[in-house]
């Protein structure tokens, strides 16, 4: 069963923080490092995305682990504020807020995409609230102005309102020309993502949001903000994902403790595609902050 956890982010936006797995038992409350205790985790989806999409890593991890996952701004069930900022400041700033809210300090952060860039700017700014970071499928490098037209372009093409769930699973897993090939994974997703409206299925986040959010990173490389994370750092990629196998380990070359994996038959969304192999990869380099 979820459990809902209210936090303030940066400027006073509230945020919804889950725990989809029971707490693990522990001597301590909260989890501290040392004996007896168990180390927290955050969780940072992507752009578009939502806490839930974590729900099984998370159930996984709270075995050894406190697991959250936080519903970023404009995301989820987190307050969208039209006037609010979207910027690269006030998503870190809602981690970081989080992560003090909660107690999870020092904590592992794992982020997906946008979520991942979130995270490794937090790690840079905040050290001493990171104590090791897994970077899933995003770029150091940047998308430049062609990629945010692109994006643009492509909301343009959603079929809004989707008539029902299987409109949308169809729609994002087939019939989306950015899908190569049927990717059933890809439209659930994006079900995950929609809510019921008067006229059919939306998404549950701004479209414009999502612009504003993206192009206060695509537009600028975040190489120098690598090299300054100094916590164990794991790059993964899916082998069909955004990320190429030579940049993203260029990215473990520059990260002072950088590690690297990869999931084969995965795409963007690798701990979505393939979730024993992305467990698989990520579990050894857990274990390692756990025992130095």
């Amino acid at each position: 069963m979820a459990r809902r956890i209210d936090v303030t982010g940066a400027g006073g936006v509230r945020l919804a923080a889950w725990e989809f797995g029971d707490p693990p038992k522990a001597d301590a409350d909260p989890p501290q490092d040392g004996p007896g205790g168990l180390p927290g985790v955050l969780l940072l989806h992507g752009l578009m995305g939502r806490a839930s999409h974590w729900a099984p890593t998370a159930r996984w991890l709270s075995a050894r682990h406190r697991a959250v996952a936080l519903d970023q701004r404009g995301h989820g069930r987190s307050d969208k504020p039209p006037r609010a900022a979207y910027t690269r400041e006030a998503y870190v700033g809602d981690v970081e807020a989080a992560l003090e809210q909660l107690r999870l300090g020092p904590a592992v952060l794992i982020g997906h995409a946008m979520g991942a860039l979130t995270a490794w700017q937090l790690a840079a700014k905040r050290p001493d609230l990171v104590r090791g970071l897994v970077v899933c499928d995003m770029r150091a490098s940047a998308l430049g102005a062609a990629s945010q037209r692109e994006w643009t372009e492509w909301f343009g093409t959603w079929p809004v309102p989707f008539a029902t769930l299987a409109d949308v699973r169809k729609w994002f897993g087939e019939d989306d020309p950015r899908v190569e090939r049927p990717n059933p994974a890809r439209g659930e997703f994006f079900a995950e993502v929609m809510a019921e409206s008067p006229d059919g299925w939306r998404p549950v986040f701004e479209p414009e949001q999502m612009l504003r959010s993206r192009e206060t990173w695509v537009y600028d490389a975040h190489w120098e903000e690598l090299a300054q994370v100094r916590c164990p750092t794991l790059v993964v990629r899916g082998l069909d994902g955004e990320l190429g196998r030579a940049e993203a380990q260029e990215m473990v070359r520059v990260l002072p403790h950088g590690r690297y994996a990869e999931v084969a038959d995965a795409g963007h969304f690798v701990h979505y595609d393939q979730p024993a192999a992305w467990r698989s990869a990520i579990a050894p380099f857990l274990d390692g902050l756990r025992h130095p």
